[in-house]
């Protein structure tokens, strides 16, 4: 596959994401897909370990959607190289447990083999999601 093939490909993820079709993503995803959260957040349980397979992410995503309340989610940039696509966006949560906003920037990069996306990696604002976490009390 091409970059622009790739680039398309994790566009794709986005769309069916912003959808709410997680079948549609899990379907972009390879058997194994490894899908990490850096660094882990103390409070977010599914950014503790890194998940793998399909079953895996799907886990992840519900426990994030047990957390979190998603009021905005936008992926800003695009950046297409060899197997990769780096994404830069941002997003907007209310977390659910202290009632909290997290405004943060984050960068996610996705590897693709064969078509699919084998790896995904995000890096975000930890300072962000650590008050967001924080009880109401700290």
């Amino acid at each position: 596959m091409s970059e622009q093939d790739h680039l398309e490909l994790v566009q794709r993820a986005y769309e069916v994401f912003a959808k709410g079709d997680l079948p549609a993503l899990l379907d972009l995803l390879t058997g194994d897909v490894e899908w990490n959260y850096h660094p882990t957040y103390a409070g977010m349980p599914s950014a503790q370990h890194p998940w793998r397979g399909r079953e895996g992410v799907l886990k992840a995503f519900q426990m994030l959607t047990e957390a979190l309340e998603l009021e905005a989610f936008q992926p800003d940039e695009f950046i297409a190289g060899k197997d990769k696509v780096v994404v830069l966006g941002h997003e907007r949560d209310r977390v659910k447990a202290t009632g909290r906003v997290v405004k943060a920037e984050w960068v996610q990069v996705f590897t693709l083999r064969e078509g699919k996306i084998s790896q995904y990696r995000e890096y975000n604002d930890t300072a962000a999601w650590d008050a967001g976490y924080s009880s109401a009390t700290s």
